[in-house]
């Protein structure tokens, strides 16, 4: 059974940063493509980041680009969210996804791609 767990979020000012982990459970973390996503509320959950299995590849939403990294460790089975700058429009809860089955060694985009999902993070960004 795949479990996601992340933590790190909370109350941040403007400019400020935080740093999202999410812990997974399951032996072949090293074969799964990860995702962040978010959903502010009255929003529908959108795409933040993700990163491929073996971590050489990585995508992000425009409007995170050059504030937020997404990294990944395969021998501690964890995904992590490097949250720079932050803006209070990045007010959201952060998801951690994973896709199981990854036959391409890219990343992916889209919600529907990912078969497990973590229970979310809130993150609030004060101006």
């Amino acid at each position: 059974q795949v479990q996601l767990v992340e933590s790190g979020g909370g109350l941040v000012q403007a400019g400020g940063s935080l740093r999202l982990s999410c812990a997974a459970s399951g032996r072949t973390f090293g074969s799964w493509a990860m995702g962040w996503f978010r959903q502010a509320p009255g929003n529908e959950r959108e795409f933040v980041a993700a990163i491929s299995r073996n971590g050489d590849s990585t995508g992000y939403v425009d409007s995170v680009k050059g504030r937020f990294t997404i990294s990944r460790d395969n021998a501690k089975n964890t995904v992590s969210l490097q949250m720079n700058s932050l803006k209070p429009e990045d007010t959201a809860v952060y998801y951690c996804a994973a896709r199981t089955s990854s036959p391409s060694i890219g990343y992916y985009r889209y919600d529907s791609s990912y078969n497990y999902w973590g229970q979310g993070t809130q993150v609030t960004v004060s101006s």
